[in-house]
């Protein structure tokens, strides 16, 4: 009983906080999306052994934790280890995941521009009538120049793509003619989605080229939407530091 009124106590201190798990148990931790008192929002999907993987064919991640050392096992610590691909959940490209030149040129993500990956960002809708980010829809978004960031929310979200074990090859995502009028009329550097691909299913290979061949321009794939608002955020999102790695699982933040 105590514990509860202090969760009440601490839900009408921070009524913004976003709790996605509690369980019975006193000691299970809470697992929250908004931090802060709803200044710092993570839209970064949780890794599990459900969550959709591309190219899977429905099964999903399946297990990618192993405890090697256990406390319980008489070990004096407990010590995992883990194995995935570095396009799993949100995640980052790096040139070289579509550009073999580029890969063989060492441009991986541990050498990623982290001041495109840090700074002012807008999330906007893409209308829901369209299912690719044409370059019809580029135009329509009325993107002003100066703008480096920008988060396109699709109906991915409405539809909870990403919480379906199952890939959907049905996803938004950007048409080459999309792609190539990004690059050649907007100042957009980092290019967020909501699903595991910027580039629409049967684009896959022309828009990630598009989008790569710059070196400069950074898809972030996979990123969680919901139950944000639109508008201008400054956005954080940290890649690991893996050397000669095309990709990478990231943990990604809105400020506000």
């Amino acid at each position: 009983m105590a514990s509860l009124l202090l969760l009440l106590l601490f839900l009408q201190v921070y009524p913004s906080v976003s709790v996605d798990h509690l369980s019975n148990d006193d000691t299970s931790p809470l697992r929250s999306n908004v931090y802060g008192n709803g200044k710092i929002i993570d839209i970064t999907h949780r890794i599990t052994p459900d969550m959709v993987v591309y190219g899977s064919g429905g099964v999903g991640l399946g297990q990618f934790l192993w405890l090697k050392k256990s406390i319980k096992k008489g070990n004096n610590s407990n010590s995992s280890f883990m194995k995935l691909s570095v396009h799993t959940g949100t995640h980052v490209d790096a040139p070289g995941h579509f550009i073999d030149s580029d890969f063989d040129a060492g441009f991986d993500v541990d050498n990623l521009d982290l001041d495109v990956l840090n700074g002012p960002g807008l999330l906007i809708d893409v209308p829901r009538d369209k299912n690719k980010i044409t370059a019809e829809v580029m135009e329509s978004l009325s993107i002003p120049k100066g703008i480096k960031r920008v988060l396109f929310r699709t109906s991915n979200t409405d539809r909870g793509l990403m919480y379906k074990r199952e890939e959907d090859k049905s996803f938004v995502g950007f048409s080459a003619d999309g792609a190539k009028w990004l690059v050649e009329n907007t100042d957009i550097k980092l290019v967020g989605i909501d699903y595991l691909s910027v580039a629409a299913y049967d684009d896959l290979d022309s828009v990630h080229i598009e989008l790569l061949k710059t070196r400069e321009i950074i898809p972030v794939e996979g990123l969680k939407l919901d139950e944000v608002e639109a508008g201008l955020y400054y956005v954080n999102c940290l890649p690991m530091r893996l050397v000669g790695a095309e990709g990478s699982p990231v943990r990604c933040v809105l400020i506000s």
